[in-house]
């Protein structure tokens, strides 16, 4: 299709996602020190979503390290594969987990019951996959 962007073949994804997400975390941060509430707890609350957030790009970058470095045999196509998987954990957590944060921070609400503990869930979920990576 014209005007389709395009990833070129060599691009890691991982290695895009993981740098464009700590982007974004450090400009919640910039964002969190400047803008939120003076209440301490809600500063205190969207900051713990920008560590998280910030922890969890890295790992993306682990994970575009660990899905690249894999040898060319089906065994390391199975963990590049499942390494994969531990990435999209990752980024379902952050969004869940530190967006629910980052929403109350900059709104004062509570957003939607659960977020915040099923993202945790998929980031714990996210580690367990990638050490099971590991030993596939």
């Amino acid at each position: 299709m014209p005007g389709e962007a395009k990833v070129p073949s060599g691009t890691n994804p991982w290695l895009v996602v993981g740098s464009l997400s700590a982007g974004l975390a450090a400009a919640a941060g910039a964002y969190g020190w400047h803008s939120v509430n003076d209440d301490q707890f809600i500063k205190d609350a969207f900051n713990v979503g920008v560590q998280y957030h910030m922890w969890h790009s890295l790992a993306l970058l682990a994970v575009a390290w660990f899905t690249q470095s894999r040898p060319q045999t089906d065994s390391g196509a199975a963990q590049a594969r499942w390494g994969a998987r531990a990435g999209v954990l990752f980024v379902v957590g952050m969004i869940l987990f530190s967006g629910s944060l980052y929403i109350f921070g900059i709104t004062e609400a509570l957003p939607v019951s659960g977020l915040a503990p099923t993202g945790g869930l998929a980031l714990i979920a996210g580690w367990v996959v990638l050490a099971f990576a590991a030993t596939r």
